[in-house]
């Protein structure tokens, strides 16, 4: 992946900095990688990752966002409802924990 590719390449060192402290906070959690294996299945719905990660609904938003943040999973907006899915960088879940 190219530098021009890639989310977490800023205009700066100190931005490109602040964007790898994004997300590596984002994937240095267990909870956070199991949303993540979750997406590997596939987009889907906030209620559709409840279910695969049996988190709550405050804790699984709560993990959603900082995944966000971290330029893991990117959200849309599709007939009224919100769907995530695993963005190019989302994809470490295949390289942690092994």
């Amino acid at each position: 992946m190219s530098g021009k590719d890639s989310r977490t390449i800023g205009r700066s060192m100190e931005e490109t900095k602040e964007y790898h402290l994004r997300y590596l906070r984002a994937i240095n959690s267990p909870l956070r990688r199991g949303i993540l294996r979750a997406l590997k299945e596939g987009e889907g719905s906030f209620e559709d990752l409840r279910e695969r990660t049996g988190l709550d609904a405050e804790a699984l938003e709560w993990h959603l966002g900082i995944l966000e943040h971290g330029f893991c999973v990117e959200k849309e907006e599709r007939e009224g409802r919100t769907v995530y899915k695993l963005t190019q960088e989302g994809m470490v879940v295949d390289y942690v924990d092994k």
